[in-house]
Formats: C-alpha cells, structure tokens, sequence
C-alpha cells in the first residue's frame, strides 16, 4: 500500500532519474478525483496513444474526448524523448481490470492471466501514453522507449517498488494490445524485456546511464562500521511517522553502498503494527523511499528490527523512519522507544 506522491515529489523524482520533464498547463492539479480515489498506488501502467504528433497527442491526453474526459494519463511520453506531465490524481487511462493482476503486481509475483474487468485500475496505477499509432508498424525510437523506463523506474525507485511492479495495459484489461510496435535497435515492445531495462536502472543510483561508468564494491574495498547507539526515551504519536533520531538524524551521509539495521525496543499493547523504512534525502529536498517492513507487537517488550541495503548517492543523507499503528482502531495513546540503534557497513 502506497500514498501517492505528490506533485512536487513526482516531479523531483523524475528529474533525478534524468528525464526531460515538461509541465504541461495545469497538470498539477487536473485529475477526475471527483470521480473516485485516487490511492493507495500499486504500481505503473504503460500505453501507447493510437495517435500520431507530439503536440496534438498531449493536448488529447490533457482534455480527454467526448466519451472519454481527460486527462487520459499522468505522463505523455513524446517521440522526441519528452515527458509531458498533464495530470495528477485520479486519470482515466486503467479503466477496469483483472484483480488477480493487481494482487500479483502488489505481491511483485508473476502476473497470471487477465481474464476479468473486476477492479477500478484508475483508483490504484499511475499512468504512461507513450506517442505511437499502436499500428505494430510505427517504431518508437530509442530515446522515446529510454525515456518510459526513466518514468517507470523513477515512480518505482520513489516507492520502494520493484520492477514487478510495472505493467502493460494489454497486461491488466482484457482485449487491449498496447504497448505494441517496434523499439528502435529491440525488436517489438515487450514487458518483460522492459521491466527488465527497468529492474537494471533500479541496481544503480537514478543519476545513471547505461555504458556510464558506474562505481561498484569490489570484494577487497573495505567497509566501514556503522555504530549509532541511543537510549533516549522518544514518545511517537500513533499512525504519524517520525524520523526517529539514533545518535544524530542522519544515519550515514557520504556513502555509495551500505548494508544496514535499525532495531528498535518499545512496549506496545499486543497485536499493535510497528513499521519502519530507510530513506535517502536528497539535497533539492525530495527523496527515495526505501521498502516497508512490518512487525507486530508482543507481550512485553517488542524488539524490532528493520532492515535496507543499496546503493546510495555520496550527496544523500540516509535516515530512517518510524510508524505505529495500535491494534485498537480507536486507540491514540502514545508509545515510548526506550532503545534504538543503527548497525551495518557502507562504502565509500
């Protein structure tokens, strides 16, 4: 389950994966939310537009026909490598789909079959049009496809989502055929070939670009020890999350890879949902979240434990947070972290 980003934050993290961004009018605000929710997310969708013309394809993506309102995606992809953002929020662009499907894109699983339209996939995908008449003839040129892979990669990077979770529309809702056409120097649109292109963005920081020179760990660099220890008693506010404060905010700063765990020591009523993940801030002020983990309450003292590893940029700063949700629904005590500390390595 996750919130949508904000504009803001799909917009930064877009231009950290190296995407040509454009603001298309007033993409900001212009959505069908007044239709149906838009959250939690759970993955992407990629299209093509069965239409032709970078300028015309944008504006039909913006306002939507006559049976059809816009906006009809959240990201229109152009031929010349552009992303024109003309929507945030709820867009017409899923419709209804296999629920078998969203449930195997949230688990990161094997997609089965789509032979159902049970399931509202405009409430819970964002969405990519990428510019092409969806003929099997028209090509998408090399820079078109790269750049559906930084959009892909960017939402999935900012989530915390694998490349399991990106899907092709003919994937999700019966009888649809897009993506379809031949990529330039790839053969045809392939999903599986493309969250593969994806999956390889996410091993690296978002700055890269396949044939950069990429810095790896070698097995003779030596690591070094992460040690943040605290004992200050911190009171947390149930179902907001806080960055809790081990020996300082900041975790680790000026690293390219670590491997770390953050154990926390609380008492909370049995049953109750603790939950933690890692994030790396960014200097502009946006960020990467890492993935959720979960843990659930015991009898006495609960000792949890949360754990990340990646590749980080030296200019990030990795931090971590912290969510507790009480078993009862209408429970808003507080609880009180008596230990935290951080351990792990990191390279420089």
């Amino acid at each position: 389950m996750a919130t949508p980003l904000s504009a803001s934050a799909l917009l930064a993290a877009l231009k950290a994966e190296g995407c040509h961004v454009v603001e298309y009018k007033s993409w900001r605000t212009h959505n069908r939310n007044h239709k149906g929710a838009w959250g939690p997310v759970h993955g992407v969708v990629i299209h093509h537009t069965v239409s032709s013309g970078e300028d015309s394809s944008v504006a039909l993506c913006y306002n939507g026909h006559a049976s059809l309102p816009g906006p009809l995606c959240h990201t229109v992809g152009g031929k010349s490598g552009k992303l024109y953002m003309v929507g945030h929020g709820r867009a017409n662009h899923a419709g209804s789909g296999d629920g078998d499907v969203l449930q195997a894109v949230i688990n990161e699983t094997s997609l089965p079959a789509d032979n159902e339209a049970n399931t509202d996939g405009n409430r819970h995908f964002y969405g990519i049009e990428i510019v092409n008449l969806g003929d099997g003839k028209d090509a998408y040129p090399a820079v078109q496809y790269d750049a559906a892979v930084r959009w892909a990669a960017a939402i999935c990077r900012a989530h915390g989502w694998g490349a399991a979770s990106v899907i092709g529309h003919k994937e999700w809702q019966p009888g649809k055929i897009d993506p379809r056409g031949p990529v330039e120097g790839r053969g045809q649109f392939d999903m599986d070939r493309f969250r593969a292109d994806v999956a390889e963005r996410l091993k690296h920081p978002a700055s890269w670009s396949a044939g950069s020179s990429t810095p790896t760990v070698q097995e003779d660099d030596v690591p070094h020890a992460i040690g943040r220890y605290d004992t200050t008693d911190r009171t947390i506010v149930p179902r907001k999350w806080t960055t809790l404060s081990i020996d300082g905010v900041d975790l680790l700063t000026g690293a390219t890879h670590y491997q770390a765990m953050a154990h926390i020591q609380t008492v909370v009523p049995p049953g109750s949902t603790l939950q933690g993940r890692f994030y790396h801030q960014r200097p502009d002020g946006s960020r990467w979240t890492g993935p959720l983990i979960e843990r659930i309450g015991t009898d006495g003292s609960t000792f949890a434990d949360f754990h990340n590893s990646g590749s980080v940029v030296n200019t990030e700063k990795v931090r971590f947070e912290f969510i507790y949700y009480p078993a009862a629904s209408d429970d808003q005590k507080s609880i009180t972290i008596n230990t935290a500390y951080c351990r792990g390595l990191y390279w420089k």
